[in-house]
């Protein structure tokens, strides 16, 4: 992999502080999205930001589809990125399809994670059995049909859904990143996300971590991030936003600030 691994990844080191964050985004966005985020974090921390291999900002060449199959590939990705900064203890702060990664990170490596924060988070997408995770199957195939037979359209009106507060700069701003997404590899990484089930592995987390739950949101149910305090193997809090959606750093990004202050400080 060597350094072409992190310039490919456009990683980056920002701030000055002793201790180090690592901010990770979701699917969908790239690093940028916690650019309003930054600010109340630089002069405190050394932040390590990075993009996913599936990010619209990577050259999308560099998506190797036999072994991004599952999520190991990109637990991989952060572990070679920490280790090539000489990282030997962070607070990671992962959204949505991070905060899985996280989670699987810290079991293979938990000494290098002093906290995990999950936004917007979930081991889980379909529902199964007494397992609300919100999705039906078939809901799911058609997500899948949609986005294959025309991204646009299907961009158009998942960005208002999923950013579900009224804050159209917020919507703009996603759909920027959801477009730079080549069509392919944004359905290859949906599948594999809608196909993944950590719910078996939750206990093996020994680090402490904090749930950020909004109000309302359209991918994850509130009662997933009672399952994930519930079954997670260490210390766990939930910390609801008094916010809707599930991109608060895009659509609330001081009062997600402050609590991940708050959260880190704890």
């Amino acid at each position: 992999m060597g350094t072409s691994l992190l310039e490919n990844l456009n990683v980056r080191v920002e701030g000055s502080g002793q201790k180090t964050l690592v901010l990770a985004h979701g699917f969908g966005t790239d690093q940028s999205v916690w650019q309003r985020i930054l600010p109340y974090f630089t002069p405190y921390y050394r932040v390590i930001l990075y993009d996913l291999v599936c990010a619209g900002s990577v050259n999308p060449d560099f998506f190797d589809f036999r072994r991004y199959t599952t999520l190991d590939a990109y637990v991989d990705d952060l572990l070679y990125i920490l280790d090539a900064h000489r990282v030997d203890r962070c607070a990671y702060v992962g959204h949505s399809v991070s905060a899985m990664i996280g989670i699987l990170a810290a079991i293979r490596r938990p000494e290098l994670f002093s906290k995990l924060i999950l936004i917007g988070a979930s081991p889980r997408f379909l529902n199964d059995n007494d397992y609300h995770g919100g999705f039906e199957q078939g809901e799911i195939e058609k997500v899948f049909e949609a986005m294959q037979s025309n991204y646009e359209a299907w961009v158009n009106g998942f960005a208002p859904l999923a950013v579900g507060a009224d804050v159209p700069a917020a919507v703009r701003e996603f759909s920027r990143t959801l477009f730079n997404m080549r069509p392919d590899i944004s359905l290859f990484v949906s599948r594999m996300i809608f196909n993944s089930d950590l719910r078996g592995v939750l206990g093996l987390v020994k680090v402490p971590c904090c749930i950020f739950q909004t109000a309302r949101d359209v991918s994850v149910p509130a009662s997933v991030a009672t399952y994930l305090k519930d079954h997670l193997g260490g210390r766990n809090t939930v910390e609801m936003l008094e916010t809707e959606g599930h991109l608060p750093h895009l659509s609330a990004p001081y009062l997600l600030a402050q609590k991940l202050r708050r959260a880190l400080s704890r």
